[in-house]
């Protein structure tokens, strides 16, 4: 089965099968109902120490990248996203406006190279 990416103010689709959340906070201005999350797994996003230096600033993404998947190398919750996944269609649910640099791309990369 296949793990997608998709913001959380995109509208959910069939084709998303689970929805896990996997941003620390809550997505600004957007209702439990309307973002029909499935999961929302806390833990698998940067810690605050690692969002907080980063700050969305390009420059640090290489940076970032190689913190992050320190981060989630021994992540418990990673088994959890990777059965969902083989059981079928997992979708990564995040807010960050810029794609390029989202941590769920890098979480998505671990869990594709891992499945």
């Amino acid at each position: 089965m296949s793990i997608f990416l998709k913001r959380v103010y995109e509208p959910s689709a069939k084709i998303d099968g689970v929805r896990v959340l996997v941003d620390r906070l809550w997505p600004r201005g957007v209702t439990k109902s309307k973002a029909n999350i499935d999961l929302w797994v806390k833990d698998l996003a940067p810690s605050t120490e690692l969002r907080k230096w980063f700050g969305h600033d390009p420059e640090k993404w290489f940076e970032f990248q190689k913190k992050y998947r320190t981060e989630l190398k021994d992540n418990p919750a990673l088994p959890e996203i990777r059965t969902l996944s083989r059981q079928g269609n997992v979708t990564l649910i995040y807010a960050v406006k810029d794609e390029l640099h989202s941590h769920a791309l890098v979480l998505k990369q671990v869990l594709d190279r891992c499945a």
